[in-house]
């Protein structure tokens, strides 16, 4: 007897030490994506680094140097899903940026949502949710562990880099109005912006970004990792003549595009008068990330998080890195401009989380929601195979072919993230069976040029892959909102969506240059070193769930990286 209550006395307090230890969370989770990073920025712009921003991230943290995505599209909205809830578009239902709706008979928005109101916004950019997202993310799973005491905030320029890493049952979501150069959000949250946020919006942050020219931030003869400054391939600002530094910000930003005005009109709203600049423009700025760091700061401030005895959950996500590289390309001085200004913005923000909740207190992982092909001049330039393919080419293409093959009608009803809809009521009227004219429809495919494989819904709902292209195509699949047949680009070619000019680049396809990510996490109980063992981006939401002892998300289908932990 005396034994055992020796043994129990010596046990019980290590019991009650490891059920603390279970217990313990981090103060705050802070998720960081960056818009159309590609892996190799890392150690591109390496030397051009300064000490506070990916250089401590690296140095501190741990890397997962192999990390993928293992669907398609890979696009923004899909992307950011898949980071927060663990899963594919296959589960979590978010196949593209866009979508063609069967039921409703048109194309629909991923963060689209009718039935709420823009708060501190207008009409086009606030109407928006989580609605279309089909699961849980890791931040709804975080406010159900703690019965919704933790705070859940994201923010973005992009109200889908905002709202969907937020999820459903977050305290707020706050994105970018290019037409007044406000944070907004939707009466989905909240039916005022705080006060703070108003404040913040009142002082014109944008505005004086844009009141100075964007020239280089280190003397431009040291960019010695990007190309000359001005390549054919490279896009200019609407309003200039050569797309080359300095870029004058203040003219380019007199007047407010033709685009936001047709919004406008569009929406039913009142065009403003005559705006002294266009704040929309900041997006396509590395500016734009300043101004988002700008945001996470206050936000860190005004709302006290990780202050108030529980975990709260910050996500992030850095935008202007995508529009930037869509406009200039992969190897602009631009892009790289803009690497070596959010290194900095970086650097801002890790130092914050420091001063908020104490060094080592937070958990920071950081990643991207794709990554990007090189610019199609670039490649045709270097005698380098790829290039781009007008979607709107492939699209009248079938369409005629069908015409041809089985008589009059719009056999086509939309051409979407590579994906061809048909039209099923003509299809039945016309007594053909779907699955035959599908298999019809994938053979014409092929004999396009530069397309390399093309996949029926039927195959992909009757068949099952665990490598390859057709197991990119099965976990990108939901059948009430994908395509009959979807297409797979040749490695190296792209979607050019102003054919038969091409400028900058773009992403969506399941090669490397795509898939491949940057995967850092920093702070709380995170041990130093690297991996280049194969991780897959479902592999986050689950691994911050072990951290946290909670929940995975609903849908979840990914594994916990368990050796990043100490």
């Amino acid at each position: 007897m005396k034994k055992i209550l020796l043994l129990l006395s010596l046990a019980l307090p290590a019991l009650a030490q490891k059920k603390s230890a279970a217990l313990d969370r981090p103060k705050l989770v802070v998720g960081i994506v960056i818009d159309q990073m590609r892996y190799d920025y890392l150690y591109r712009y390496w030397s051009k680094f300064g000490s506070g921003g990916f250089r401590r991230l690296l140095g501190e943290g741990f890397s997962y140097e192999s990390c993928h995505y293992n669907y398609v599209p890979t696009y923004t909205g899909p992307g950011h899903t898949s980071i927060y809830t663990g899963t594919t578009p296959a589960n979590h239902g978010i196949v593209g940026n866009n979508w063609y709706e069967r039921e409703t008979g048109r194309g629909t928005y991923v963060t689209e949502d009718k039935t709420v109101q823009a708060v501190g916004g207008s009409v086009a950019a606030g109407q928006m949710s989580p609605r279309h997202m089909l699961t849980t993310t890791i931040t709804d799973e975080l406010r159900l562990a703690t019965n919704f005491q933790s705070k859940v905030i994201g923010l973005s320029m992009k109200d889908r880099g905002s709202i969907l890493p937020a999820g459903h049952a977050a305290s707020a979501a706050y994105w970018y109005d290019g037409t007044n150069g406000a944070f907004i959000t939707s009466t989905f949250y909240t039916q005022a912006l705080p006060d703070w946020v108003t404040k913040f919006n009142a002082a014109g942050h944008a505005s004086q970004y844009l009141s100075q020219p964007w020239n280089t931030l280190l003397p431009i003869a040291e960019y010695t990792e990007s190309t000359p400054d001005d390549e054919p391939w490279e896009g200019a600002f609407q309003g200039e003549a050569k797309p080359v530094f300095p870029h004058d910000l203040p003219a380019l930003s007199a007047t407010p595009p033709a685009a936001v005005r047709a919004t406008e009109r569009a929406a039913g709203e009142t065009p403003p008068k005559a705006t002294p600049q266009n704040l929309d423009l900041i997006r396509s700025t590395p500016f734009g990330n300043s101004l988002t760091a700008d945001f996470a700061l206050e936000t860190l401030r005004a709302e006290q998080m990780g202050q108030r005895g529980q975990t709260d959950f910050l996500a992030v996500s850095f935008s202007c890195t995508d529009y930037v590289g869509h406009q200039f390309g992969t190897t602009a001085i631009e892009t790289e401009d803009t690497y070596l200004r959010l290194d900095r913005d970086l650097a801002r923000l890790l130092e914050a989380i420091d001063k908020q909740v104490g060094k080592g207190q937070a958990l920071v992982f950081l990643t991207a929601d794709h990554a990007a092909d090189q610019a199609a001049g670039f490649l045709q330039a270097h005698r380098l195979p790829g290039g781009g393919v007008g979607p709107g080419v492939v699209r009248d293409s079938l369409q005629r072919e069908l015409v041809r093959h089985h008589g009059p009608g719009s056999w086509l009803l939309s051409y979407e993230n590579q994906q061809v809809y048909l039209n099923r009521p003509l299809i039945a009227q016309k007594g053909l069976d779907l699955a035959k004219v599908q298999n019809e429809v994938a053979d014409l495919l092929r004999a396009q040029p530069h397309i390399s494989e093309a996949i029926t819904a039927n195959d992909l709902q009757h068949g099952h892959w665990s490598e390859g292209t057709a197991m990119y195509q099965e976990n990108g699949f939901y059948a009430p909102r994908s395509g009959d047949v979807l297409a797979v680009l040749a490695p190296g070619w792209l979607e050019a969506y102003g054919f038969p000019v091409i400028k900058g680049t773009t992403h969506g396809a399941s090669w490397a240059y795509d898939t491949h990510v940057p995967l850092l996490f920093w702070g709380w109980h995170v041990r130093h070193g690297e991996s280049v063992a194969p991780v897959r981006i479902v592999d986050i939401a689950p691994t911050v769930a072990r951290y946290l002892h909670i929940q995975e998300p609903s849908g979840c289908t990914g594994e916990p990286l368990t050796e990043v932990m100490k």
